[in-house]
């Protein structure tokens, strides 16, 4: 399940990937340790590429004293993303990486792995987007990645993956009704990614 993603891939190599424009408002330069809460590019409907905080505060709801809840959502679970009143009225987007981390074992010792596609593309990932309006009237677009059960490659490191689309599918997650895109929610193909192991310890740095 993506804690951490890797985007070095050039913008024009986002745009492409993504039949998509708009490389002006995002963040060209390589980054290799993208952690929630920061800003990462994000291909919404009508592929215009933006940049939007990772991290969805559901829009509307509230505590029992009629504040806002707080708690992020980094990943949402395909299985219940269409059900839950959370995620009522989230639009479908795309966030494009080279790759993910993963980490397994004791806590400080913990190795981590390295998923990237491969044979080099650029990775898809279904997310849904909309913006959080603060009690001061500040809007914040903000974006989550949909997980489901992982793929034979990945099942090693983590239970969990993010849902990966091919370029094909692309148009029928930012546009299509819940119905078309469920089949679209499932664990990628055998063999198309590969785990490397990349150290050990959190990325402070890189």
């Amino acid at each position: 399940m993506p804690g951490r993603l890797i985007l070095t891939s050039s913008s024009e190599r986002v745009a492409a990937a993504l039949a998509a424009g708009g490389t002006e408002g995002i963040d060209a330069a390589p980054r290799r340790n993208i952690a929630p809460g920061q800003e990462i590019v994000v291909c919404p409907p009508g592929r215009r590429l933006t940049s939007m905080r990772w991290g969805l505060l559901p829009v509307g709801r509230v505590n029992a004293r009629g504040r806002p809840v707080m708690e992020t959502i980094v990943n949402a679970r395909s299985e219940t993303v269409f059900a839950k009143s959370a995620f009522a009225g989230v639009a479908g987007a795309v966030v494009p990486a080279d790759g993910w981390y993963e980490w397994t074992g004791p806590a400080r010792r913990k190795t981590r792995w390295r998923v990237e596609s491969a044979d080099g593309a650029l990775l898809l990932f279904a997310a849904i987007t909309d913006v959080w309006v603060a009690p001061g009237g500040a809007a914040l677009p903000q974006v989550a990645l949909v997980t489901c059960a992982p793929s034979p490659d990945v099942a090693e490191v983590h239970h969990r993956m993010g849902v990966l689309l091919a370029p094909e599918d692309v148009e029928t997650w930012l546009t299509g009704s819940a119905e078309e895109a469920a089949p679209l929610m499932r664990p990628w193909p055998a063999g198309r990614l590969t785990v490397t192991e990349d150290g050990t310890g959190d990325l402070t740095g890189r």
